[in-house]
């Protein structure tokens, strides 16, 4: 089986002799009571095979699409509520986009290298935080104390525009018009490290320069870059389809739906800030 970046999948425990999670196997030693048996001149009947109780059972797509379901009905919980605080004093803005950004990256990566994407109050307690972060960045894009524009309208058609990007990648992924490969991926991610140098290296320059490197200042060269990042996001939605395919067919455990509801959660948040960027710029022209 082909080997995948998600870490939920990469460090799943083996069953011993076959697969993962496979249960019931017969009593170890049976054979040798039914030598004993014959051995005595006595009629051995072969037990019923041992069913290992078993505290979880083996992921479906229906986990997947409820885990998500969940997370993101938390995420826009929160970004609502985050929203309408801030919209009540401006002054919580900053806070919340600071704060709630900071703690849900650093949710996100105690989950990725302390291996716990499947543990449910991790997740939901980055789509609390991130909701915070994404309520109160949507009222500072669209708010004209900020130097926002578009009001809500902006934020219905970024909202529309991620669902709608995440539609049809997944129409893509399930026809196959575009496979994913063990290249794919290393071109996805290595496009995922370029992004993520450059928007370092624009925020350093930033503080020398007034627009930086112009990747943020709504000229055609932050279009572009939006425009390249949105799609680079888009190609990201195959990877978190194709990871939760291969833990399917892997049978891994039910939890594991959970690290595939927090890396589609982490993709859509990055698409649908970028997508109201990139409205923003067009608002201001």
């Amino acid at each position: 089986m082909r080997s995948t970046s998600n870490p939920v999948f990469r460090n799943l425990p083996r069953q011993e002799g076959s697969g993962y999670a496979n249960f019931g196997s017969g009593v170890t030693g049976a054979g040798q009571m039914g030598q004993m048996g014959q051995q005595y001149g006595q009629q051995y009947q072969q037990p019923q095979p041992y069913q290992q109780p078993t505290a979880t059972r083996a992921m479906t797509i229906d986990d997947v699409v409820t885990k998500t379901a969940i997370t993101l009905g938390v995420l826009a919980l929160s970004a609502i509520i985050s929203y309408g605080l801030t919209n009540a004093n401006t002054a919580l803005a900053p806070l919340f986009v600071i704060g709630g950004g900071l703690i849900g990256l650093v949710l996100v990566l105690v989950a990725t290298f302390a291996r716990k994407m499947d543990n449910p109050v991790i997740v939901l307690s980055y789509a609390v935080f991130e909701g915070l972060f994404v309520g109160a960045l949507s009222f500072m894009f669209t708010n004209i104390e900020f130097g926002g524009v578009g009001g809500s309208a902006m934020i219905a058609q970024a909202v529309l525009g991620t669902f709608g990007v995440f539609a049809g990648m997944l129409v893509v992924y399930k026809t196959g018009a575009i496979r994913v490969t063990p290249r794919f991926t290393r071109m996805v991610v290595g496009a995922m490290i370029g992004v993520l140098v450059l928007v370092i290296g624009n925020l350093v320059a930033s503080f020398f320069i007034s627009s930086g490197l112009g990747l943020r200042d709504g000229g055609p060269i932050a279009i572009i870059f939006s425009l390249v990042v949105i799609a680079i996001a888009a190609f990201s939605f195959l990877l978190d389809f194709d990871a939760a395919d291969q833990l399917i067919r892997a049978q891994a455990p039910e939890k594991a739906a959970w690290g595939v509801a927090l890396g589609l959660t982490v993709t859509l948040v990055w698409l649908y800030v970028e997508i109201l960027r990139l409205l923003s710029y067009f608002n201001n022209d």
